[in-house]
């Protein structure tokens, strides 16, 4: 390897992007521990508790869900 310091970058983005690659789910995870951003978490399962009601209200537990109200 030379000196060159673009050589060097080149070659760690190589080594990049031949690694595996990481879900969705652990790269946000990975972005809240380094920003510390925790108060997006509470937001996030709010939205996703919502979603889950909105997908099981159009299925047949949709009678079951509504008793719960």
């Amino acid at each position: 390897m030379s000196n060159n310091p673009q050589e060097k970058k080149t070659g760690e983005f190589k080594d990049l992007a031949d690694g595996k690659r990481t879900s969705l789910i652990v790269e946000f995870w990975f972005f809240l521990k380094h920003n510390k951003k925790w108060w997006l978490l509470p937001i996030l399962l709010v939205l996703l508790l919502m979603g889950l009601l909105v997908i099981l209200g159009g299925s047949a537990v949709a009678p079951f869900i509504y008793t719960l109200f």
